[in-house]
């Protein structure tokens, strides 16, 4: 199934950017989040981005069947791992 990765700031209820994914992530959720696809200067990949904060966007998720696998700290940053057992999204 598919793998999503957000990444987005200590305080849940901060408003965005949340990054979703990068440019290798699915189409499809990347255009039900509403996301943006953005390369930052003098990096060769891209992200995916929202303006939703990260409480919003795990919300969303959850409605099409993700769950969290995990979740760890990075400076002030959080990253969640988050999976679904389907491919498909309802």
């Amino acid at each position: 199934g598919p793998v999503v990765l957000l990444e987005g700031p200590v305080t849940l209820d901060e408003t965005g950017p949340t990054m979703v994914g990068d440019e290798y992530s699915d189409p499809a959720i990347m255009n039900y989040l509403g996301a943006r696809k953005n390369t930052m200067l003098g990096n060769n990949f891209s992200e995916y981005h929202v303006d939703d904060s990260p409480r919003l966007v795990l919300d969303k998720l959850e409605k099409i069947g993700f769950r969290v696998v995990t979740m760890t700290g990075v400076g002030q940053t959080l990253v969640w791992c988050m999976y679904k057992e389907t491919d498909c999204i309802t």
